[in-house]
């Protein structure tokens, strides 16, 4: 098992002025736009970019002629804060799945090392403030399905040792703790225990997510947190009925006690013909995925390839309908009428996802802004969305941490 190591960055507060791109691939974008977007923190909660760490053909510093992330991208779309997910096959259960976590954790720990001049790690938001003071990317990490803990309550202290700053409840698989909106119900939403690891969560200042579980472990969940929650990459049932997105009354609920939802940019969670299309062609999104790990022989790297050779496929043939990247701010706008501006953020789900056209990867991300803007939206507003809310977020379980570890 690759250990993971320390890594340590030095904060060099004479250096570096935020660095602004010469361009930006997006188009028709106003000096407003752009003047607003890049002096803001543009955080998203959710990118599968660590299973590419595990190719050695992947270099995150170069520009990629595939993908959604690298340094490049990221810089030209003024993404300056990431959550890099630790993601492993739900079926791998136990002191595998832990070995597992703790070798991808080291992987991004180890490509942040690698850059230190663009990329820092960042486990609060403060640390993500001053990370874009001088000019760098903050790194964040989170855990993406509970089963990474071994059913071990002292591994979710090691992963928050670590850096670990949100861990999804499940993936597409229950858990022994927890149920999936992917899978039939084992437990009624979350067991004993899992309720003892929400709490540890608030203890440990890691968020809670709640995307991927089924309805009752999310209101489980938000019963017995302390802290809020987030929903780091799902979207909006109401435009699109897919169980990996939010009802109106999940999204009320979760901004009632001051949670986030994420907005996912995944074709199938924002676009009703699209998903319907799609289940019809390769069946519900558990199949598909089942279909997909099998023909990778469990190599994660693949997946993410897989599933966008076959959408490709798809389209050509007009199996599946296009689908326009304005689809994300209708999501957005949504949950903004619903909630209030600040209560929602971003969480792509870049290069582990289908992606709309027009928002093929980070570089385009200064088009949501320009979206917002000529929907009417603040640059107050706008900044929250693109991170602040998030980083607000934080700050509060932070403070919910050392109110609750004075107490021990």
């Amino acid at each position: 098992m690759r250990l993971a190591r320390s890594v340590c960055f030095a904060i060099c507060l004479a250096s570096a002025a935020f660095l602004l791109p010469l361009h930006t691939s997006a188009d028709d974008i106003s000096e407003h736009a752009r003047a607003l977007h890049f002096s803001s923190i543009v955080l998203d909660t959710h990118d599968d970019t660590t299973q590419r760490f595990l190719s050695n053909s992947f270099d995150i510093g170069k520009r990629n002629a595939d993908g959604h992330i690298d340094i490049p991208r990221m810089r030209e779309g003024g993404m300056n804060a990431i959550f890099f997910s630790i993601w492993i096959d739900g079926k791998i259960m136990g002191p595998a799945a832990v070995e597992k976590a703790l070798d991808q954790i080291d992987l991004v720990r180890e490509n942040i090392q690698k850059y230190p001049n663009d990329m820092v790690l960042a486990r609060t938001a403060d640390e993500v403030r001053q990370a874009h003071a001088q000019g760098k990317i903050a790194a964040l990490m989170g855990v993406e399905g509970g089963h990474m803990i071994g059913n071990d309550i002292h591994v979710l202290r090691i992963f928050a040792d670590l850096g670990v700053r949100y861990m999804t409840l499940t993936h597409f698989y229950n858990d022994e703790w927890a149920d999936s909106s992917t899978a039939k119900p084992e437990h009624n939403g979350l067991t004993d225990f899992g309720k003892e690891v929400v709490r540890e969560m608030n203890r440990q200042g890691v968020l809670v997510d709640i995307s991927h579980v089924s309805d009752k472990t999310f209101y489980d969940a938000l019963a017995v947190s302390q802290a809020p929650l987030i929903a780091s990459h799902s979207s909006c049932r109401a435009l699109c009925d897919h169980v990996r997105d939010m009802s109106d009354d999940m999204i009320k609920a979760l901004a009632a006690k001051g949670g986030v939802i994420q907005i996912n940019y995944e074709k199938s969670f924002i676009d009703q013909a699209y998903k319907d299309a799609s289940d019809k062609a390769r069946g519900n999104v558990t199949a598909m995925f089942d279909a997909l790990a099998k023909e990778c022989n469990k190599d994660d790297s693949c997946l993410s390839k897989k599933m966008n050779d076959e959408e490709k496929k798809l389209t050509a043939e007009g199996k599946l309908p296009h689908v326009s990247w304005e689809r994300v701010v209708d999501h957005i706008d949504h949950a903004v009428k619903l909630v209030g501006a600040d209560h929602v953020g971003l969480g792509s789900d870049f290069d582990g996802a289908t992606m709309p056209e027009g928002l093929e990867d980070a570089s385009k991300l200064p088009k949501i802004t320009e979206a917002l803007l000529r929907k009417g939206y603040s640059d107050e507003d706008i900044r929250k969305i693109l991170g602040g809310n998030t980083l607000r977020i934080m700050e509060q379980a932070e403070r919910v941490s050392r109110a609750m570890q004075a107490q021990q």
